[in-house]
């Protein structure tokens, strides 16, 4: 009498897609330890502490934007190197001395040609981070933190280094 005619096969079926999906299962996940995958750059921290966060720092947020206007002020980015303006004024237009900027430049997606910059100088109401260089041509994500007195804020733009006047396409995100 054959296996197959006895019904002993199923025992067998059984034990063999088990063990397949357990194989499968292992195999992601060995694979998907391999990728190269990138942390959230929102708020300048990884995504489990924007997320742990995020109500505090949208407060933040509109704490500091009932008190301050934050423009981005830079005529146009190069790639050798330029400087990248910010204003920080009072809503009746006073400039604000003495608050505390990061500036972190990055390519969409990629980590790898990212920057960070500190402590701009306060220059004609202007805080200016000097000779900023971005190593390619092309899109780049300018992150800002702004600390003003116990208020902060993130400013995110996407610009170009290719574009002559980048004030036209730049736009300020709402986090």
């Amino acid at each position: 009498m054959s296996i197959i005619k006895s019904g002993k096969l199923w025992p067998f079926a059984i034990a063999l897609a088990i063990t397949g999906v357990v194989g499968l299962g292992a195999w992601t996940i060995i694979e998907t330890s391999k990728a190269d995958i990138q942390p959230s750059d929102a708020y300048m921290t990884n995504y489990q502490d924007a997320d742990a966060n995020a109500n505090k720092l949208i407060k933040s947020r509109i704490a500091f934007d009932k008190e301050y206007r934050l423009k981005y002020v830079t005529e146009q980015i190069k790639e050798n190197g330029c400087d990248v303006k910010y204003a920080l004024t009072t809503k009746d237009g006073k400039a604000v001395e003495g608050a505390k900027m990061v500036l972190e430049i990055s390519r969409p997606e990629v980590e790898t040609y990212t920057k960070k910059f500190d402590n701009p100088k306060f220059e004609e109401n202007l805080y200016v981070f000097h000779d900023v260089k971005f190593p390619k041509t092309g899109v780049w994500n300018l992150m800002l933190k702004v600390d003003a007195g116990d208020k902060s804020r993130f400013y995110a733009i996407k610009t170009d280094t290719r574009i002559k006047n980048d004030r036209s396409i730049q736009e300020a995100s709402q986090y």
